[in-house]
């Protein structure tokens, strides 16, 4: 639990980790996005609590939501548009993936799941966005673990990713998938399921994308799938209202 806040959240917790404690952290990322996805409903209600319109409210409970993970996954929002936008063979895709500037796909990449997740939970009830960041947090965790479950490393030198593709294990996708529909049942009902079912869905159709595209998946992949995920959960949570 310890390695996958350290790995996914800024909280800062000062206990010494291994690497193999990270391996193993897997089946923990969903409780770390809970934490996430805790910390961002408190702001969330604490914005609409002092009497902030539901727009700025929805923001700050978007900002942080990707604030406790340090921006971490939007990074891999721009890196992967520029890629994957770029029309150019496997190769060069994963060496602008790897380039730390933001191009004009990046920029609107940025722009539109952020955009999305805006206003979508700007416009739910307090009681209906909390629930919902909840939710995306934790769904879109347990989809990092099962993404490296399943897929294979695109790239051939490793990277950030392929300490956990060490500890791939099935028990730890069933678990997560168990604890995903577990808390989005008991948070958002029917609704709540819906909102898992869609983020599946997105999920398969981007990793088939990225299958296609570089034939795997990389740490800028799993990062914009993780805001992919929180984006289709708001969404349907939203719909559902």
């Amino acid at each position: 639990m310890v390695a996958a806040l350290q790995f996914l959240t800024v909280i800062p917790v000062p206990i010494s980790t291994t690497q193999s404690d990270m391996a193993k952290s897997l089946p923990w990322f969903p409780a770390a996005g809970l934490v996430c996805g805790l910390a961002a409903a408190l702001f969330f209600l604490l914005a609409h609590a002092l009497g902030l319109p539901p727009m700025v409210a929805g923001l700050i409970g978007i900002l942080a939501l990707s604030g406790f993970n340090g921006f971490f996954h939007l990074d891999g929002v721009a890196d992967t548009a520029d890629g994957f936008f770029s029309a150019r063979p496997k190769e060069k895709i994963l060496d602008i993936m790897h380039d730390s500037r933001i191009g004009t796909m990046g920029a609107a990449g940025l722009f539109f799941v952020l955009a999305i997740k805006w206003s979508a939970l700007a416009a739910m009830t307090p009681a209906d966005g909390w629930r919902a960041l909840i939710i995306a947090a934790i769904l879109a965790r347990g989809a990092l673990v099962l993404a490296m479950g399943i897929l294979p490393y695109a790239r051939k030198e490793g990277g950030l990713v392929s300490v956990f593709l060490t500890e791939r294990m099935p028990s730890q996708m069933v678990f997560v998938s168990v604890f995903g529909l577990l808390a989005a049942a008991a948070l958002g009902g029917i609704a709540g399921i819906a909102a898992l079912l869609f983020a599946v869905a997105a999920v398969v159709v981007f990793n088939f994308f990225g299958m296609q595209k570089i034939g795997g998946i990389t740490g800028d992949t799993l990062g914009a799938q993780t805001e992919i995920t929180e984006a289709a959960v708001l969404i349907v949570m939203c719909a559902a209202q």
